[in-house]
């Protein structure tokens, strides 16, 4: 049997019906009201039932995917761009410096060590050590002398992170691998013979479930058995606290945070290391039990420099005496601005800078921007001038941990490859440091950042991509967003959003409230009971792009990963009738259980939890897999999961497939995408070109982008799921 699918401006292509799941009549009282669940069998992935569902999933996917227009100069275009590779910031230790570099070529990023005489070696590369590409770099960190290494490794996707050490003089390792290392944070001691480090506990040691949890901080000494490194921080936390740690350059002082899961807010404790052995550091509080996030660093100064959303939603620096570290010893250096988020700074200061300087950066509404102050006084020196062109974004701020006149700071836009610029703080002038490793011929675009009014008329901005300036006649398009954990989605290289352009689409990315573009408060008016204000602000982005006349609901895509993909998933049963296809990643769909899988017990401060009743209300009251209903014409919907994603369980899209297949009445196909061996992080280049070919691909095809039409160019596309694989957050 067969049905007639007719994409926007395509000729029909007859595709078998979708393979159905068996409907169970599962049926959860919760608080009194029943919530059905009739796909609870596809929970379990190794049930034979579920195995032989998923298998005929994947006959129906390639049926549907493989025989689009255009694949092949798509993939040759996105192998084009990528080839562009990428340079990150360098990191200075003991006359050297570390960098992630990724050469044209390259499947993954290679950490390379660059000597004061300008050679470089190779310390790290994910492919030499699993030619199979599975492997990936999570994070290193030198010692403060830079002759050691310690960095962690995970293959398929888990995220499960080992840890080793190597000299850097001749790469030889020293230890390793340490295990249960996932989301660790480490601190060198000076000398780099022992390091502050953070742990799960084992397993056999915590209750059966709760394995992904119980961290503690340890002091750990190089080369010494793990299971005799001394616990110094954690015992009595919640099982989902998560802890950071810092040490000062100098030695002397030891920071330890503290997260519950993913809440908007932590506790810190600094110890002065000089009044005791390091094994028995004597934290005190500077902030425990407060509404805010704050992180604390001190400067060669001696001073303690605050960096705090407290009484500031878009951030502000303070300063204040390490011996007394509390708020009510803080001093205001650089305030809260009205518009603006604070995102970080840099102090240049020493023998090397004439005159010192405090380099701050901020975003003005997702876009990046520099500001120069006096650290004595926080007076304004002055606001350097960025690459123009294009609105853009900083990635971080490097400097000298000796002290000097330079800062170093990713930036990137959507027009061209991420660079890495350097700020002189004597002359005020900017520099580029290092530009992308690889080249290419990149298509003209146009960037616009356009206004509109949500539904409760709150002012929300979004980034439009096009081949004009002004909308010219209804185009194909895109609207990506993400709308969660405070995290902003500002300009960035995207060979996927440029490849659509160049085709002769449209790209809208929305800065949704839930986000961080304008500040906490930004965040929590799209979190808990208000996270339907998300779903308003990016149905307004819909109906903003169609009235503007960039496109019309019938050539509109949504798409959106990880809490993306929960976004996605309610625009498409809130506002069907508004997108022709979505493209739905590594989603949260089932809001009733999500917190029963994955890490999905660490978001309930994100999303509530359905363990009380009115929080479980505000989640049955979007939750997207219990909204699908019968009779109603959805649009075309490509889920794809990954077998290794140990965040967000695949299971969710696995039952929100089958409750679309059975429901939808348009006649477009609902698909599933499986891929092992892959989580819900970094992935190799190659991996990552096949998923941006079927998903663009499918939402051209459901949207009217014909990649071998008029609008294309003589090659072709790319980065990731369109805009990008993983917002993070959601740990």
């Amino acid at each position: 049997m067969t049905r007639s699918v007719q994409p926007a401006e395509h000729a029909p292509h007859e595709i078998p019906l979708a393979p159905a799941a068996a409907r169970g009549d599962t049926v959860d009282v919760l608080f009194g009201r029943p919530v059905p669940d009739p796909y609870r069998a596809l929970e379990d992935p190794d049930a034979p039932a579920t195995r032989a569902w998923s298998a005929a999933q994947d006959e129906w996917f390639h049926s549907h995917v493989d025989h689009l227009a255009g694949r092949d100069r798509l993939r040759a275009r996105l192998d084009e761009l990528f080839a562009t590779g990428s340079t990150g910031l360098p990191c200075w230790r003991g006359g050297r410096h570390f960098l992630l570099r990724r050469d044209p070529g390259r499947e993954h990023g290679v950490l390379f060590v660059v000597e004061a005489d300008g050679s470089e070696r190779e310390l790290v590369d994910p492919i030499a050590i699993d030619p199979g590409g599975t492997t990936t770099l999570d994070q290193w960190v030198p010692s403060d002398e830079g002759d050691r290494l310690a960095y962690l490794l995970s293959t398929g996707g888990d995220e499960e992170s080992r840890l080793y050490v190597l000299d850097v003089a001749d790469g030889t390792r020293i230890e390793g691998p340490i295990d249960r290392m996932r989301d660790t944070s480490i601190a060198w001691l000076p000398g780099g013979e022992a390091c502050y480090l953070v742990r799960r506990l084992p397993p056999e040691a915590v209750p059966e479930g709760e394995e992904q949890h119980h961290r503690r901080v340890y002091l750990h000494r190089i080369g010494t058995d793990p299971a005799d490194d001394v616990e110094v921080f954690g015992a009595g936390a919640d099982p989902g606290t998560y802890f950071g740690v810092g040490v000062s350059r100098d030695g002397r002082w030891l920071s330890v945070s503290s997260f519950s899961g993913t809440a908007p807010r932590n506790d810190l404790w600094l110890a002065d290391l000089r009044a005791g052995p390091p094994e028995r550091p004597v934290l005190r509080p500077v902030t425990v039990g407060l509404d805010a996030l704050t992180g604390v660093r001190v400067g060669r100064d001696g001073r303690l420099y605050v960096f705090t959303d407290l009484d500031a939603p878009r951030g502000r620096l303070c300063v204040a005496d390490p011996a007394a570290p509390g708020p009510e010893g803080w001093r205001d250096l650089i305030a809260e601005e009205p518009d603006a988020v604070l995102t970080g700074f840099a102090i240049l200061d020493g023998p090397q800078a004439p005159r010192p300087t405090l380099l701050v950066a901020r975003t003005r509404h997702a876009v990046g921007e520099l500001a120069a102050y006096d650290p004595a006084d926080g007076r304004l020196l002055g606001r350097p001038s960025l690459p123009g062109g294009s609105p853009g974004s900083i990635g971080g701020l490097a400097e000298h941990p000796e002290g000097g006149h330079e800062a170093w700071f990713g930036w990137s836009d959507y027009t061209a490859p991420s660079a890495v610029l350097r700020y002189d703080a004597r002359t005020g002038a900017i520099d580029t440091w290092a530009t992308a490793p690889g080249t290419a011929t990149l298509p003209d675009v146009h960037v616009r950042q356009e206004t509109y009014r949500s539904a409760d008329g709150t002012t929300v901005r979004m980034f439009v991509i096009a081949p004009t300036a002004e909308p010219d006649r209804p185009r194909p398009a895109v609207l990506y967003g993400y709308g969660g954990f405070g995290i902003s989605l500002g300009p960035a290289y995207s060979a996927g959003v440029l490849a659509w352009v160049e085709a002769g689409g449209v790209y809208a990315i929305a800065n949704l409230r839930g986000g961080g573009e304008e500040g906490e408060q930004w965040h929590r008016a799209g979190m808990r009971g208000h996270k339907q204000h998300v779903f308003d602000d990016f149905h307004a982005a819909a109906e903003h792009l169609v009235a503007r006349g960039w496109t019309t609901s019938d050539r509109l895509a949504a798409s959106g990963g990880s809490n993306g993909g929960l976004l996605v998933g309610a625009a498409l049963t809130q506002r069907p009738e508004l997108y022709a296809a979505v493209a739905c990643s590594m989603p949260l769909l089932d809001m009733v259980r999500y917190e029963r899988f994955g890490l999905g017990r660490l978001w309930s401060d994100e999303y509530g939890t359905a363990d009380v009743a009115e929080e479980l209300l505000w989640l049955l009251g979007y939750s997207p897999y219990h909204h699908v209903r019968p009779g109603v014409a959805y649009p075309a919907v490509l889920f794809t999961v990954f077998d290794g994603d140990s965040r967000v369980d695949p299971l969710h899209a696995r039952k929100m497939c089958a409750a679309l297949q059975h429901a939808s009445t348009s006649g477009r196909p609902v698909l599933l995408r499986a891929e092992a061996e892959v989580g819900h992080a970094a992935r190799s280049v190659t991996r990552t070109v096949e998923l941006t070919v079927d998903t663009l691909s499918f939402l051209a095809a459901h949207t009217g982008l014909d990649p071998d039409g008029p609008g294309s160019a003589p090659a072709g596309l790319g980065h990731g799921l369109g805009y990008g694989i993983d917002e993070g957050g959601d740990r």
